[in-house]
């Protein structure tokens, strides 16, 4: 890849600089005091002001590729920039869930739906909120959610009890994606759907707004919400029943770029910090910046932040040229390794500012509490962890040995009593409880890949080859054996 920024989006990265120097680090202390001053959950008139400042700037809707002319790869540097304060995002209408939600609509909306929702979000005018964790179950495998979406005549009827929807506590939120099963006897990644929800339908109770580490992050939060009896029309589905997960991994590979670009922009102005505050103070005769653990902390901190932003411009890069789905793996390592990245060097920095770390004076303590959170959201780290790992072992395996491709997985194909599994070791090798002594069987290689099985097997005459349904691992098999 070429590590180059293009010239469009230098010339935009250096516009929004110039933005956030002028209209937004200047108003940080104004953002608090005016979330004090009044109701939490009302929109803030700085926000607003610097909204109106953003889009006659051009630098609104930056995320969006079809809006914005910029890539994934072109978009993440100034996902950087913006991350440098926590709630600058909205500024540039590039704030989550709004960012995946009109991204969902884009991508899978109808043109009523797209008029509906995606124009008033694009334009800024409303806010929405993503409705899929619920504290029943462990949400990290989306398979266990339980809420439901029923039909009943032109209608679907939702129930389900939803927790951690970003911005449901906010007053301009009007619209909820919700996440429920449709078919619960489908294959178990072809039960869920999603449809969109106005939170002002009957039976939707924003129940409360959840602290994360003490903060109520208004005016947007995080809340809980009910859906009971919720009935809303058959046409607010989205792509189609059974089709959630698909739309959930569209929405989900360039908002971890975002999330995790933004990250980087915390621990750059972390370290920022934590380089001005050792060299500003003086403990035991001598400034903090000489002291040799905090010198290493510093270079360490260099090292973490440029390794964690190549990693998120190979993925975003990757994304670019060959699709998200084949960009998973990468994807899954931006998400596991940048959260721990920015939650190091942001803790390293409150450790150099003493008391004045985790007092509202500096940023560092919403910090730590944004990049903490972000090792949970979107999937905690030892989920993305256990992804890559098993792409990593399915590349690593030695090709051209059928029982080494079988190892501890089952395959299947009809019989006329039914489907028998496939069960063997490597047949090389010969250490098998099977007898599993062939060679060729080109049509049985296509069983092992993606392809659904063909209509009739033809096999090269083999020495000896069992296949079983039954015999508890047992040689020769037993109950269900069928042999050739």
């Amino acid at each position: 890849m070429n590590f180059e920024y293009s010239e469009k989006a230098g010339e935009i990265r250096a516009r929004l600089t110039a933005f956030m120097d002028e209209h937004v680090y200047p108003n940080e202390r104004r953002y608090d005091q005016e979330i004090n001053a009044g109701d939490r959950w009302q929109p803030l008139g700085l926000i607003e002001d610097l909204k109106s400042k953003a889009k006659a700037a051009g630098l609104w809707n930056l995320f969006l590729p079809d809006v914005s002319g910029l890539s994934n790869l072109e978009y993440a540097p100034l996902a950087e920039v913006i991350g440098r304060v926590t709630w600058a995002s909205e500024v540039f209408n590039c704030s989550a869930p709004d960012t995946g939600n009109m991204e969902v609509l884009h991508l899978y909306g109808t043109d009523e739906q797209k008029k509906q929702w995606l124009e008033p979000l694009m334009a800024g005018e409303i806010r929405s909120c993503f409705a899929m964790t619920e504290p029943d179950v462990a949400s990290s495998d989306a398979t266990n959610i339980q809420a439901s979406i029923r039909p009943d005549g032109d209608h679907y009827i939702l129930n389900g009890r939803k927790w951690w929807s970003t911005g449901a506590g906010d007053a301009r939120c009007k619209l909820a994606i919700f996440m429920g099963k449709t078919d619960e006897s489908a294959p178990k990644h072809l039960q869920q759907s999603m449809i969109l929800v106005p939170m002002d339908t009957e039976g939707v109770k924003v129940k409360r707004n959840l602290l994360v580490f003490g903060y109520d992050d208004a005016p947007n939060g995080h809340s809980e919400v009910t859906f009971e009896d919720v009935r809303v029309p058959k046409t607010n589905l989205l792509l189609g029943e059974g089709r959630g997960f698909e739309i959930a991994q569209g929405r989900l590979g360039p908002g971890r770029v975002h999330h995790c670009m933004r990250l980087i922009g915390v621990a750059e102005r972390s370290l920022e910090l934590m380089c001005e505050r050792a060299n500003s103070r003086v403990a035991f005769g001598k400034p903090i910046a000489e002291q040799g653990v905090v010198r290493q902390w510093i270079a360490e901190a260099r090292l973490a932040i440029d390794q964690a932003r190549l990693l998120v411009l190979n993925a975003a890069w990757k994304m670019d040229t060959v699709g998200n789905k084949a960009a998973r793996k990468e994807i899954a390592m931006i998400k596991a390794a940048v959260p721990q990245m920015a939650l190091k060097v942001v803790d390293r920095a409150i450790q150099v500012h003493g008391g004045g770390g985790v007092c509202e004076d500096f940023p560092l303590a919403s910090f730590w509490m944004y990049a903490r959170t972000l090792r949970l959201a979107d999937g905690p780290d030892e989920v993305h962890l256990e992804s890559i790992a098993k792409m990593e072992l399915k590349k690593n395996k030695r090709g051209g040995c059928l029982g080494e491709k079988m190892m501890g997985e089952k395959f299947s194909f009809p019989f006329p009593e039914g489907r028998l599994p496939l069960i063997g070791a490597c047949w090389r090798c010969r250490i098998s409880p099977l007898a599993l002594e062939f060679r060729g069987a080109t049509e049985l290689w296509a069983l092992l890949g993606d392809q659904p099985p063909p209509p009739a097997l033809t096999f090269p005459p083999p020495k000896k080859f069992f296949l079983f349904g039954g015999g508890g691992g047992k040689f020769p098999p037993r109950g269900g054996g069928v042999g050739f």
